[in-house]
């Protein structure tokens, strides 16, 4: 189901963007210059201004929609909630000892036997 309503919203986003991009310009940047529009009485009836509106308001449904299957597929709760409960190495294999050298992050003690990084003196 999520697989089916994300390729309708990929293929509304490429029909949206080339439905935009068939647009005559009506000069000046933002929409200004344009003569109609919300502001004034007369409304772009145009086929293309109609089609713009249907893929858009369909673009934000699927939207809505996968934002929604998403949510009931995280619903056992956030990210945060199981970070806390992840059991780590030292409580799986029983080894209290030191963690390895490329699991430290600390740098190497002074009498460590490391391989030191260059300094630029």
């Amino acid at each position: 189901m999520e697989n089916v309503v994300l390729i309708i919203h990929l293929l509304l986003a490429l029909a949206l963007i080339g439905v935009v991009l068939m647009q005559r310009s009506e000069g000046g940047g933002l929409g200004m210059g344009g003569g109609g529009g919300a502001v004034t009485g007369r409304a772009a009836a145009t086929a293309l201004g109609k089609i713009t509106w249907v893929l858009a308001i369909g673009f934000i449904c699927t939207s809505i929609t996968l934002t929604i299957i998403a949510a009931e597929k995280s619903a056992g709760g956030s990210v945060l909630d199981r970070v806390g409960t992840g059991a780590t190495a030292t409580e799986e294999t029983g080894d209290t000892t030191a963690p390895a050298a490329g699991n430290d992050l600390l740098p190497p003690s002074a009498g460590d036997n490391a391989p030191l990084v260059p300094r630029a003196d």
